[in-house]
């Protein structure tokens, strides 16, 4: 039986449109999301949850060289006072804030079991204690003074920090990361000198740009070491717009073992990779023969990393078979870029480096500001109170007195001595035992020194230059704690350039070279026969399919598919089913579109110039390394909309190219009327009334023109003898010479009568 909506008793029922609801809901989840989730606060670099933990923790006196606290009281209070959320979701937040792996300056002093970079798990918060670190006592540095301000929990019981004061430059310096309602954000780590040295110039010149604070901020330093091996460009054109990634390499070292033998040694891992993970995979890799450079492998990690590799013989290149692995496993990854912050509290935009300290450094000027002021106040009351004083301590009989004989002592105070009500207060519960320390001498030296204090907190409000130099001063002690002599400072990662190896040799490297010979059905099923393989009537296809191609390659060749959406899509011929079985589907190794075909399936040879057509008779000359996919969704070459479509490829081995309709007409012209290019439309080779292109073929002009009919003869036709169909690019042609195949084909690249295969 269907459920029936029940309207409430009241009937206050408002109709909303669907759209409007759905829209409203989701803004509202999205803003949420952004603000008070996924994206740092540019000012002090934390999330709520990280916020909240910090300010958490201060209110139990966890500052450094406190005793440490189960972590247990700490989630409880964060989760009961601030943070209405999972307790294991603010347990993780804490973990990862004392993990020395995972953050470069740990903002959580741990105790216990808080997990390994091998990827255990911490132990549960019952067992687990922790405190402050210095980096985070600096973040939450005069934050009583009235520095930041204040907004209710979400209780509306107590007050939590909108921002922290942030002496300490924790955007930068410890990174973020976070995914958002579509937008994310993703900061690597920094060290806290170069970031120092790099403000201290911005405050010299406030205009200085991205590219000029590179001479102190040269990249990332992640708390795992590693080497940086990407191009002093690309790292500054990251910086500069705030996107972009970073490649990271294993550092690693030879070591000798006698009799011209050597081993390789791991000694860093890249930021955010697991080691036991790390270590399996390259396990399988091996098991599975994908690295016939390396022999063995072993772990014997303990404190530190230490990976050790055995090549396969003493002759194999240490740089080869490290790119070998670089290239299989996360022994190299890409840590991406994504400056994407709230730019003071509210804005989401990604910033480059130059923008990220200037947040910082504004919001440190107005911490400075409002703590002056605070003071400043907290001294025009001393000072108050003290006069007080003074006037009691001149007069203290009279004081007395008045205090004992009238009811009301207070008016009476501040008539006769013209007292103000902070002065009066102060006087009425002032204890009997301080009045032997109100001696003169004493109560007017602690004047002059406040208001010399005062003065200077005066012409330090009424002076930019004043507070910049202020925060120059404690920048400069953030540096001297965190500097590159001390064992947290020191930089960790380094910059190295990849060395260059030959991309076959590299190839090689990965995978066994054999012979093999790709055989793809005509339904598009691919399969690759060990060895070269001339005789193909034996093989075996799925009902209602036949061979279609078959050329030779090798086990290190790359498959070449043209679409007939006009794209290129790369194959690994290693990674090709055995010949066996059926094979399997094209499809399942490329993105190609449902409604797209396959036009031809070749060998990649490199340095040869492809020729390319569509149905309408466009097309140009294409360079074959241009044509390489580095993904599956392949590299669009040839522009086509339907009805048109990629119709026909032929590699460029003459000075003349023969086009050949549908409606049987073909032309012959010179390639030079073609133009190179490396995508688009093209140019019109053959002009059609009817119909469409049908083929192509370029050819000699000693060899002639020559084309294989369905019997397998091959027929071919001189120079003279094509007089009659020679012309210019675009001429619509004769119809074709005798004993042309009625397929429309030149044919040559398919196999004949399904017993030969050539190398296409």
């Amino acid at each position: 039986m269907a459920a029936r909506l029940i309207p409430p008793e009241s009937g206050n029922v408002h109709d909303i449109a669907l759209r409007e609801a759905l829209e409203e809901r989701y803004l509202s989840y999205a803003l949420s999301t952004i603000m008070h989730r996924a994206l740092p606060d540019a000012r002090d670099g934390l999330k709520p949850v990280h916020r909240r933990i910090l300010y958490g923790m201060r209110l139990l006196r966890l500052d450094p060289g406190a005793v440490f606290k189960k972590s247990a009281k700490i989630v409880g209070d964060v989760m009961g006072n601030f943070h209405p959320h999972g307790d294991q979701a603010i347990y993780d937040a804490l973990v990862r804030l004392a993990q020395d792996f995972a953050s470069r300056y740990p903002l959580v002093d741990g105790q216990g079991n808080f997990g390994n970079v091998d990827g255990d798990n911490p132990a549960a918060y019952r067992y687990t204690e922790a405190r402050l670190t210095e980096a985070a006592r600096l973040l939450l540095d005069g934050i009583d003074e009235d520095a930041v301000d204040f907004r209710p929990t979400y209780d509306g019981v107590a007050q939590e920090p909108v921002v922290l004061p942030a002496a300490f430059p924790n955007l930068l310096a410890n990174g973020a990361q976070g995914i958002a309602v579509g937008m994310a954000t993703a900061i690597p780590p920094h060290n806290i000198a170069e970031l120092c040295d790099a403000a201290l110039h911005l405050i010299e010149n406030p205009k200085a740009r991205t590219r000029t604070l590179l001479k102190f901020v040269p990249g990332p330093d992640f708390p795992t070491g590693g080497l940086v091996v990407d191009p002093a460009e690309a790292i500054a054109e990251a910086y500069t717009t705030g996107r972009g990634s970073f490649r990271l390499r294993a550092r690693w070292k030879i070591e000798d073992t006698g009799r011209g033998t050597y081993q390789v040694v791991v000694t860093e891992i890249p930021w955010q990779v697991q080691k036991m993970r790390l270590v399996e995979h390259i396990g399988n890799l091996l098991n599975e023969k994908k690295l016939p450079l390396v022999a063995d492998m072993r772990d014997e990690s303990a404190e530190d990393v230490r990976i050790v590799f055995e090549p396969r013989s003493r002759s194999v290149d240490p740089a080869l078979m490290m790119e070998s692995l670089f290239k299989l496993t996360e022994l190299e990854s890409r840590v991406p870029l994504n400056m994407n912050v709230l730019v003071r509290g509210r804005i989401p935009k990604v910033v480059g480096l130059a923008e990220a300290l200037t947040e910082w450094l504004t919001h440190r000027r107005e911490v400075l500001l409002r703590r002056s002021r605070h003071r400043l106040g907290q001294i025009e009351h001393r000072l108050e109170v003290l006069g007080g004083y003074l006037v009691a301590y001149l007069n203290i009989d009279k004081v007395i007195k008045i205090i004992r004989k009238e009811d009301e002592p207070k008016p009476v105070l501040m008539q006769t001595f013209r007292l103000t009500d902070v002065q009066a207060d102060a006087i009425l519960n002032m204890r009997l035992r301080n009045l032997r320390r109100l001696e003169e001498m004493e109560i007017r030296a602690e004047d002059r020194t406040l208001r010399a204090e005062k003065k200077s907190l005066e012409d330090l409000l009424r002076s930019e230059k004043e507070q910049w130099k202020t925060i120059a001063g404690q920048i400069r002690e953030v540096r001297d704690k965190f500097g590159p002599k001390t064992p947290l400072g020191k930089r960790r990662t380094g910059f190295a350039q990849a060395p260059a190896h030959d991309e076959a040799a590299i190839e090689e490297a990965l995978v066994e070279r054999e012979p093999v010979t790709v055989v793809v059905s005509e339904k598009g099923w691919i399969r690759a026969l060990r060895g070269q393989v001339a005789d193909l009537s034996g093989l075996s296809f799925k009902a209602d399919d036949a061979l279609d191609y078959a050329f030779f390659a090798e086990t290190t060749s790359k498959i070449m598919v043209f679409a007939s959406n006009g794209r290129f899509y790369t194959i690994e011929a290693a990674k090709l089913p055995g010949g066996r079985g059926h094979g399997e589907p094209i499809r399942l190794y490329i993105d190609l579109e449902q409604l797209a075909d396959i036009v031809d399936v070749f060998r990649y040879q490199g340095g040869r110039k492809l020729l390319v057509a569509s149905m309408q008779g466009r097309g140009f000359v294409v360079a074959e390394d241009e044509c390489l996919a580095n993904t599956r969704k392949g590299k669009q070459i040839l522009n086509v909309k339907p009805p048109d479509a990629a119709r026909a490829i032929a590699p460029v081995e003459g000075e003349l190219v023969a086009a050949i309709g549908e409606n049987r007409k073909m032309v012959v012209f010179p390639i030079e009327q073609v133009p190179d290019m490396t995508r688009g439309r093209g140019v019109r080779l053959q002009r059609h009334k009817d119909g469409g292109l049908s083929d192509i073929k370029t050819f000699e002009v000693e060899k002639g023109l020559s084309w294989t009919d369905s019997a397998g003869r091959v027929f071919t036709l001189s120079l003279r003898e094509l007089a009659d169909w020679r012309g210019n690019r675009a001429d619509a042609g004769r119809l074709a010479p005798k004993g042309f195949p009625k397929t429309n084909k030149f044919g040559g690249r398919r196999p004949v009568n399904g017993k030969t295969a050539e190398g296409s």
